[in-house]
Formats: structure tokens, sequence, C-alpha cells
């Protein structure tokens, strides 16, 4: 890892809306068997991530949250049609970054059950690679979106 990554990884946050039912389990028992993910991880329990509107995606994102990891219960929510609305949810949020020039993969939806311990080290990691890769999501932000017509090199 050279120095310009070592830096970014120390400086960047990672969000983690876990629902208390499936996901929050899942990275209890992540914690509990030892297993490693980013240091620069919070997770946040919630009785399920449908609850968030879209402004708190944003909020998060101008507050300094670097990426977003959405841990469902995916399907198998117990609250019916939850999954669907988040779904829905998460799409306009995705317009929305692409309309403000922020890269999508900051934001990743994902189900994760109550043993699905090595999916979450896998999804959490995957999440940390790219937010690396982007940086501070501040940076992102102040650029703002590309111009109609540019290129990109």
């Amino acid at each position: 890892m050279d120095l310009q990554a070592q830096t970014n990884a120390r400086s960047t946050r990672i969000l983690v809306l876990a629902s208390l039912l499936c996901a929050y389990p899942g990275i209890d028992a992540t914690g509990q068997a030892h297993l490693d993910y980013p240091a620069n991880t919070y997770v946040l329990p919630t009785p399920d991530p449908v609850m968030f509107p879209e402004s708190f995606y944003w909020h998060c994102f101008e507050r300094g949250i670097d990426g977003i990891l959405i841990a469902s219960c995916g399907t198998d929510s117990p609250y019916e049609g939850s999954y669907e609305r988040l779904a829905a949810r998460i799409n306009r949020v995705y317009r929305q970054m692409k309309e403000r020039g922020l890269d999508i993969r900051r934001l990743r939806l994902t189900a994760i059950c109550s043993v699905c311990t090595k999916a979450f080290v896998k999804e959490v990691g995957d999440l940390a690679r790219v937010v690396e890769e982007l940086g501070p999501v501040a940076a992102e932000l102040a650029r703002g979106p590309e111009p109609v017509g540019s290129e990109s090199p």
C-alpha cells in the first residue's frame, strides 16, 4: 500500500446501517470470532434501514462519511415490503449521486444474515478498498459533477 492509500485509509470513514434482526447479529458474530474488518468502520444497528430517508445519506456524506454499507435482511425482512421500498429509495439516491458527481460505489446495499460473518467481512472490505481508491468524500463533493460533454482521461 502506497503512502497516499495509507493516508486515505486512516482518514476515511465507513458507516454500516445494520438491521437488528439479521445483519447486526452477523456483524456481532464477526467480532466474537475475532475476524478483522477495517477499523474505520462504524456500525449503527437499526430496526430496518428502510426507515432512513434519502436526505439521511446526503447528511452522512456532507458530514464526512466516505462510504455507506446498508446491511439489510433483504427479502427475508419481517417487515412486509420494506426491502422493495429500500431498494427503490437507494436507486433514487444513486441517481442523485450521479447528478451531483458523487461516485455511486460509495453506497452499497447488501443482504447480510445473522450468521454471515464472512459475507460481512467481504462486503465491508470491498467498500473500504473503493473508499481508499476514491479518497475522502469531501474532495469529490467539492469537485461536483463533470460538465456535460466532457470526457474523462
